[in-house]
């Protein structure tokens, strides 16, 4: 039973230009300036003569079932109308404030404000702040500052209300670390015409409980007003997203009774919304509003209508699906992974001054966005390794973050311990270089990124976070799609891995795998009628030569019916020179119209020898 009373007139237009009022009375004097209209489009105040004591016991009562702490009068009262209208305030002690005088600015850059909490914190340009002649003297909509403080030896006080801009106060509070029920409020966006309503309330409580007795008027500066939106309401519209028609009185009873004006249109209504209900954005939201209130429990379900046919669906999506049935068809399972990692972790995965740094992070551990997929796979290993867990398959699809390059798809995997299961014809084998060389270009066959014509090089590659001479680059017509080898044990161990563990990795930049796949439609062929045929040939050649380029050979001086180049046997040791290997490959030979006769078989093999032994120095065994 705690009456509202205004104070003077607290819808005063302010002066042109920068929003200056002035609160007088005898020799006190006041002076208010907003020099941001863009960050405060409203700022009022009040002088108060207080005698800062306890507040009255049912003022407490009701602060304490609110879960708030009562501290004095005048403080208890800027709680009281927070919790009762919603609208966060502010007392200064006016005797502390230099020059009588308070500026709604930004902060100066390294400018440091002690707030209440008893921090001294550093200030940036982007803050908003509430200052007086000479110094920052809180932060706004967040927190004020110590040295303005009401203590019991105040005797004048500034009522603050004011109206700030919801994404500066998110901004600084997130900045600060420092979140307040006034930024809370604030930052989900605050009513703009009931700050001059709360400060009437403050007022008018001043009295009532006997704390103290205002000067003067409530003086608004409003140097930005906000008008109410409009939003228009189609009755068809109603209908088509509830799903039932909904009468026109139901409507309008609703709408008015939440504080919306309405005036009818031929189609519907044009839709005043009030600026306390700072939520409704779109005419879904008022639609909302009024299935809410019609009572979810009234509407008939019913199949929403589809006048036209579903956009076909982003092939990155159907990109993803694949992937995820390839790996998991290979025996991988699938990691999620955050975003943010530590630094420490991301860099030996980028260059110097190429990390993306996180200007507020949670801790050190999410201090930079991931430059690569692997890390987070690695840590997983970690984890589970920690936990007696032996044979480790993970896989997952994200994106990675880079200075220089922005933000990319990237597909990764890890694989440690065993390549296969235990069998009873043998024990299992440990996972090495080319069973991920087998997924890689398993990867590039299901990414389209290689068909019959077009085929992707396997090379050796350099990577600081890769062994050197057990790693490789995936590259087609000069671009490199990926990477993949074994992890350098030195980062394996920094992230707990037990030592000795071999831990093979796997990136494909999906952004490039997309630029390079084959635009052609996937075809088909009919199975073949005519008989292959096979010659097996070993070669000594240099033991540095990559056998790719042996199959590159060899395709370019076979004839077309050459089909398919296999390597099945690498041999070093007795019988083979040093510096030598003695490499087996099976050719197949097919025609799609004919059988095949042995003489052009013969003929195809003697070109591939002569081919072989003129650009490697091969020499048949």
């Amino acid at each position: 039973g705690v009456p509202l009373r205004a104070l003077g007139d607290a819808t005063s237009p302010a002066p042109a230009g920068l929003g200056l009022a002035t609160l007088r009375d005898g020799a006190a004097e006041v002076t208010v300036t907003v020099e941001d209209a863009e960050l405060c489009p409203r700022y009022a105040a009040a002088v108060a003569d207080v005698t800062v004591g306890p507040s009255p016991a049912w003022m407490q009562a009701r602060l304490l079932a609110a879960g708030v702490r009562p501290i004095s009068n005048v403080v208890d009262i800027t709680n009281y109308v927070l919790l009762e209208l919603g609208h966060p305030m502010h007392a200064f002690d006016l005797g502390t404030l230099a020059g009588a005088a308070i500026r709604v600015r930004r902060a100066r850059a390294g400018e440091t404000l002690a707030t209440l909490d008893g921090q001294s914190r550093t200030l940036t340009h982007d803050m908003l702040v509430i200052a007086d002649a000479d110094r920052a003297v809180a932060v706004a909509g967040v927190m004020g500052g110590a040295d303005t403080e009401v203590t019991a030896a105040t005797t004048t006080i500034v009522f603050e209300s004011a109206y700030f801009n919801p994404n500066s106060v998110r901004r600084t509070s997130k900045k600060l670390g420092l979140k307040t029920e006034a930024s809370t409020r604030f930052e989900r966006g605050a009513d703009p015409n009931q700050a001059a309503m709360a400060m009437a309330r403050a007022c008018a409580l001043l009295e009532v409980i006997g704390a103290g007795t205002p000067r003067g008027t409530i003086m608004d500066a409003y140097v930005a007003p906000i008008a109410d939106r409009h939003l228009a309401l189609r009755r068809d519209r109603i209908t088509g997203v509830i799903g039932t028609a909904i009468p026109d009185a139901d409507v309008e009873r609703i709408l008015d009774g939440l504080g919306f004006g309405l005036t009818g249109t031929r189609d519907g209504w044009s839709v005043v919304v009030p600026t306390r209900r700072v939520d409704a954005l779109r005419e879904v939201d008022l639609i909302e509003e009024i299935a809410r209130h019609y009572g979810f429990d009234r509407l008939v379900g019913t199949f929403p209508e589809l006048p036209a046919a579903a956009a076909a669906p982003d092939p990155r999506i159907l990109q993803t699906r694949g992937l995820r049935q390839l790996f998991t068809g290979a025996g991988f399972s699938e990691a999620v992974t955050f975003g943010f990692i530590d630094a420490a972790a991301a860099a030996p995965f980028a260059s110097d001054g190429d990390l993306v740094p996180i200007a507020n992070p949670l801790s050190e551990t999410f201090g930079v966005l991931r430059p690569s997929v692997v890390p987070g796979l690695i840590g997983a290993v970690a984890y589970n390794r920690r936990r007696e867990r032996r044979d480790i398959r993970l896989f997952e699809i994200g994106n990675r973050f880079l200075l220089s390059t922005g933000e990319r798809r990237a597909a990764a995997c890890v694989w440690t311990g065993a390549a296969t299961g235990d069998h009873w014809s043998g024990g299992a084998r440990e996972v090495d270089f080319f069973d991920m060389k087998g997924m890689a270009l398993r990867l590039c066959d299901a990414l389209r990124v290689t068909d019959a014509d077009q085929q992707v090089e396997v090379v050796p590659h350099r990577e600081p976070w890769l062994v050197h001479g057990r790693s490789a680059a995936v590259m087609q017509h000069g671009t490199r799609l990926g990477v993949f080898g074994q992890l350098v044990p030195a980062i394996a161990d920094a992230r707990g891995i037990p030592p000795g563990d071999a831990v093979y990795v796997l990136e494909f930049d999906l952004d490039l795998v997309d630029a390079a796949a084959l635009a052609a439609p996937v075809s088909v062929a009919p199975l073949p009628k005519y008989p292959s045929v096979t010659r097996d040939v070993s070669v000594l050649v240099d033991e540095t030569l990559p056998a790719g380029q042996v199959r590159q050979t060899i395709h370019t001086a076979g004839p077309e019916s050459l089909v398919q180049v296999r390597e099945f046997d690498r041999y070093q040791g007795k019988g083979v020179p040093d510096g030598k290997v003695s490499l087996s490959l099976r050719l197949t030979f097919r025609s799609a119209d004919r059988t095949l006769r042995d003489a052009e078989v013969q003929a195809a093999m003697t070109a591939i020898l002569d081919a072989l032994g003129r650009e490697h120095g091969a020499i048949q065994r």
